[in-house]
This record gives structure tokens, sequence and C-alpha cells, in this order.
């Protein structure tokens, strides 16, 4: 079982984390990178809150000077288990987002993929924002993917019960503080009787409350996209994708 005094931040990207999202592998990320590169990410780039190093992985392949940060040693930990996983070695660093390791406008690009900001609460998520703005370069690249809060309201699902190979995965959700935040608590039930549970806590931000607190810090949010494909961004989007560039 968890260990609850620590923040569900640090539970829930524990061992066992990537068996709820198989579908998130290197091949997936190679074909994200390509958009990226598109969107003008290159240079020294930070991949923030990198988790196993997927992306990091996909964007050195393409000859992107690259650095991986992430809080969860566990999932830095597996990095080593991609296919040239090895490449990563130096480049993965463990740590906070909210105190960046780096120096002052130290990036040229920086990325934070699949839903990796929201955690914090109000304070400490605009703690993270002018920690993105101080390591940025003036002219830097910044791309967020966020969770599209019109869709995640509109078709939360309460309960749902996964049958994988060798466990079940169930998981609650449910919307507070008005709809401003998605909960999800987590169990996974093994067939040898082991089991994990865990918490998630996200708030959501909409593309114009993203674009106010970026602009706030000298980001300046250019276009929204939907997806990686690029499709411009609407109600019923997967994906919450935000290109900025810094002033």
């Amino acid at each position: 079982m968890s260990n609850t005094k620590k923040p569900w931040y640090e539970t829930a990207f524990e061992s066992g984390y990537l068996e709820v999202y198989p579908h998130r592998d290197l091949a997936a990320a190679r074909e994200e990178v390509s958009w990226l590169i598109d969107q003008g990410v290159g240079g020294r780039t930070l991949d923030l809150c990198c988790g196993f190093g997927r992306h990091s992985l996909a964007l050195l392949e393409q000859g992107v000077d690259v650095i991986g940060l992430d809080l969860s040693a566990d999932l830095l930990g597996q990095a080593g288990h991609l296919e040239g996983g090895g490449a990563l070695a130096g480049r993965l660093v463990r740590g906070d987002v909210r105190f960046l390791p780096f120096a002052d406008q130290g990036v040229d690009s920086l990325v934070n993929l699949f839903s990796s900001f929201g955690y914090f609460g109000e304070q400490g998520d605009r703690g993270v924002l002018h920690e993105i703005a101080r390591v940025l370069r003036p002219g830097g690249r910044l791309v967020m993917d966020l969770m599209n809060p019109d869709r995640v309201r509109a078709g939360l699902v309460p309960e749902s019960k996964t049958e994988r190979d060798g466990f079940t995965l169930y998981e609650n959700r449910r919307l507070e503080d008005g709809g401003q935040r998605v909960i999800k608590q987590v169990r996974i039930s093994h067939v040898d009787g082991r089991e994990r549970t865990w918490k998630e806590d996200v708030r959501f931000y909409s593309p114009e409350s993203m674009a106010e607190l970026l602009g706030e810090r000298g980001v300046m949010v250019e276009r929204v996209a939907g997806s990686f494909a690029g499709e411009p961004f609407q109600a019923g989007s997967a994906r919450q994708l935000l290109i900025a560039r810094k002033d």
C-alpha cells in the first residue's frame, strides 16, 4: 500500500504507475516529438516532468540537446529499459519542478507533456510557471500539454474497472472546487494478491487562464492545438497543447 504521508504526486508515480498507461511508449513519443520539432522545439531543451524519459530519448534521437527532469526516482530508473535508453545516461535529473536546478535563461526550449501541470494548488502552480519563465532564454520556445477541461467535465466516468494481464485496475473519478479539479482514486489488484492504491489530484486551466498566467511572466501563447496532429483547439479536443514563446 502507498505511504499516505507523502503528497499524492510522489505516491502516484512510484513503481507500477506505468502499468496503467502502457500506450505511452517510445513509438508514440517519436511521433509526438516530430510535431514538437515542427513547433520550433530545439537547441538546449528541458523535458520537464520527463517520467521514464521516452520523449527525452526521442528528442535526443533527432539531434536535440535534451535534459530531462522528474521527481520520481522510480520512473527515472526505468529509462534504461527503453530501446536505446542508455543514450540518456547523464541527461536525466531528479528534481522538483517548483525549484529547477538550472541557471536563468539556460534553455532554448522547454516541453511539459501529458498533463504534468496543475499539481500544487494555485500558488504552487504559479511557482512552476515562474520557474519555467526563469530558465527559458528570450525567444525560447515552450510547449505545454494539458487536459482539456471542457472535455473532461463532459465525459467524466465516475467509476471504471479494467481487466489487464495479471491485474485489475479500478478507477474512481470526481470533480471538486466547482469543477476546477479532477480527483482520481486508483487501485491495482494483482492476481497474486498484491495491491497498490494512489490518488491523482489535478487542477484544470483553460487556454485563456494559461495565456494570462504565462503572459504575466513574459511568455506569450501564440496558438493552442487540440492534439499532436495539430488540429485547432476546441471544446471536444483530446488535448490542450499550448505553443508559446518567451519575449
